[in-house]
């Protein structure tokens, strides 16, 4: 019997000791929030960490803990060389509408449920049950195997960033068990940013856009939006009405009104999705700019902001009409993504969510933008940039994790993938996203129902622990 042979079948020994293991974790609600004191990011957060270090500590392994910020998980190797897997065991809020508690941690039908099974901490779990598995049938590493977890991926990525200033060395290679199988070669540049304008004060009387708000987050399709109008002369809302219930029964929208006081409310429901897949979701914010575009508001600085996001936005996903449309043959299309919006009688401003290819940059994202603003009088302030990131077929860290992954599922279809989405294998060099979602497999991070297979946490097991194998020898 072959090495790999008998770590398969320690793999196999250790499985329902490894499904327990994540069903614990998953019971605990790690939302990561911004706090004062010894738990930068909440007692919840806290305890997750503090359950992974235990572990590894019963286990023999080494930790390290960067103030509770973030730490790792040492299997160490002769040399001075470090291989590194990097998780996070933070999750997103679990929302609405589950069919199972979202931290119950249940395992039933095959099936271990809860928020963080897919993102991330079936991976990381995964990933921690390789190494365990490698060191019980008594592998030597010359580079030491190092685990590494985040704990505010989700959010700002400020416990990576602190963390990766307080310790001594940083992987030479690895992977974060983040994103999708076979292996994720490259991610697009990121950019956040708001376009603003102020408005004129207005006069007369008339209808009036007191206000319109919609979207929670840059990186989200925003499935709802809300605008407030109010008509200073006499008269109602008749007619407005009339074209919401056209609306809805026309085009199929979303859309409804009410009266409030004095002024209507009309309010849109969309769909969200993911910020890197626009084309998921269903615009709640463009919704409601075609259908304000209809009205006529006395506020000319409004209605001027309405033409424009009608004329350069509307429904466009790649850019096109704002300027900064743009691809190449490694990792496609530009996408924009418009993700919230605040406007009242003195100002607007949208903040949107751009992932450009990997052989553009961010100033000719912006240069495009700024011929087609500016005469509108729209100011482009910027916000947070994650550069892209790529590696070729051929790269030697690419190619192994290619093999490794053939070797176990047979696929000889798919290859390396470029995606929008932002992972951990940008805040560190010669980091790729590898799994942990199997081609085919729905996408049910940051979804209700999260749930993973135990045959493909098995799976991914198997491929993690003969990859680690490979790259620390």
């Amino acid at each position: 019997m072959d090495f790999l042979e008998q770590v398969n079948r320690k793999l196999e020994e250790n499985r329902l000791e490894m499904e327990t293991s994540l069903a614990e974790i998953l019971r605990v609600p790690s939302v990561a929030s911004s706090q004062e004191g010894v738990y930068p990011f909440g007692e919840h957060v806290q305890q997750a960490f503090q359950l992974m270090l235990d572990n590894a500590k019963d286990e023999g392994f080494e930790t390290f803990n960067a103030d509770n910020y973030g730490g790792h998980i040492d299997f160490p190797g002769e040399g001075t060389g470090i291989v590194g897997v990097v998780g996070h065991l933070d999750v997103v809020p679990e929302g609405d509408g589950w069919d199972f508690a979202p931290y119950g941690g249940e395992i039933k039908d095959g099936y271990i449920c809860g928020r963080g099974t897919m993102d991330d901490k079936g991976p990381v779990m995964a990933a921690f049950y390789a190494m365990k598995a490698l060191k019980e049938c008594g592998f030597v590493p010359e580079s030491t195997i190092r685990l590494i977890l985040g704990l505010d991926e989700e959010t700002n990525w400020e416990g990576m960033d602190y963390y990766l200033e307080h310790v001594d060395s940083k992987p030479d290679c690895g992977f974060t068990p983040d994103g999708d199988f076979p292996v994720i070669s490259g991610e697009k540049g990121i950019i956040v940013f708001d376009l603003a304008r102020k408005f004129p004060q207005s006069q007369g009387k008339g209808l009036v856009l007191s206000s319109v708000r919609g979207g929670n987050a840059a990186n989200s399709v925003p499935d709802f939006a809300r605008a407030v109008v109010i008509n200073t002369a006499e008269g109602g809302y008749d007619s407005i009405k009339e074209m919401v219930a056209e609306a809805r029964r026309e085009k199929g929208r979303k859309i409804n009104c009410r009266g409030t006081g004095k002024s209507l409310e009309i309010t849109v429901s969309g769909k969200s999705a993911h910020g890197a897949k626009p084309e998921q979701g269903v615009n709640a914010v463009s919704i409601l700019m075609e259908f304000l575009g209809q009205l006529d508001f006395i506020n000319d600085g409004a209605a001027d902001f309405i033409s424009f996001y009608n004329s350069c936005i509307g429904y466009d996903l790649g850019g096109e009409r704002i300027g900064c449309a743009m691809e190449d043959d490694e990792s496609g299309k530009l996408v924009f993504n418009v993700g919230m919006i605040e406007l009242d009688k003195k100002a607007a401003k949208l903040t949107v969510n751009v992932r450009y290819p990997v052989t553009a940059d961010a100033d000719k994202v912006y240069d495009g933008i700024g011929k087609v603003t500016e005469p509108y009088g729209i100011g482009i302030i910027k916000g947070k940039h994650q550069a892209p990131i790529f590696k070729s077929a051929d790269d030697p860290l690419i190619k192994t994790l290619m093999d490794v992954y053939r070797k176990h599922t047979g696929d000889r279809e798919s290859e390396p993938l470029v995606i929008g989405g932002g992972t951990y294998a940008r805040a560190m060099d010669n980091i790729v996203a590898f799994g942990a979602r199997f081609p085919g497999e729905p996408e049910l991070g940051h979804q209700k129902n999260e749930k993973i297979s135990a045959e493909n946490l098995m799976k991914m097991t198997r491929i993690y622990a003969e990859a680690l194998y490979l790259l620390a020898r």
